[in-house]
């Protein structure tokens, strides 16, 4: 089956009742690195693939409250490569304590865009140079908190050398992307 450009795959799956493609396998390539909470260090083996991101990471986050990450993410920036976080609105909304760093990233010249669509934008994935040969994609249970890592039992999987998944991973971010509202304008709406 051909693949169909990205743009009419966003269009269709965007169309209430309308018939969606079905999802097609990838071959299995690259390698895998698992991380299990509260026993592995997931939070290490993510902020080690943030500070090896030479072009670019996009960020989709339900939670996002550990410092550490927010650190590397202002970071990479810094040193020239293209960050973009998506975030679940009603999360941030709910954040009373303050805790949430996504004002802070956005403080610091991060674009954060706020998903507004659904119930519970609840991705928990970072993709760091995704169309590179090298790309990295990350993924699981594992929201970017102190919690998750802490106090929780989370599941992690660090995905490399896999370029068709790196792909579909990005094209359903930028999909994401193109619903969302930017912040802080989204909290308004």
């Amino acid at each position: 089956m051909k693949a169909l450009p990205t743009l009419v795959v966003a269009f269709l799956l965007a169309l209430p009742g309308q018939a969606r493609p079905e999802p097609s396998a990838l071959p299995a390539q690259g390698t895998v690195e698992p991380a299990f909470t509260p026993w592995d260090d997931a939070e290490a083996a993510v902020l080690r693939v943030l500070h090896e991101a030479r072009k670019t990471i996009y960020v989709q986050a339900y939670l996002f409250t550990s410092r550490p990450l927010a650190r590397a993410l202002i970071e990479a920036k810094n040193r020239g490569v293209a960050v973009d976080v998506l975030s679940d609105r009603e999360m941030l909304v709910k954040d009373e304590a303050g805790r949430s760093q996504i004002p802070h990233l956005a403080e610091s010249g991060i674009p954060v865009w706020l998903e507004v669509r659904y119930v519970a934008a609840h991705n928990k994935i970072i993709l760091v140079d995704p169309e590179e040969a090298t790309g990295a994609v990350i993924t699981g249970s594992y929201n970017f908190t102190f919690s998750a890592q802490a106090r929780n039992a989370e599941n992690l999987l660090i995905l490399r050398g896999n370029p068709g998944l790196a792909r579909a991973y990005l094209d359903n971010w930028r999909r994401h992307r193109i619903e969302a509202l930017p912040y802080p304008q989204g909290l308004l709406d």
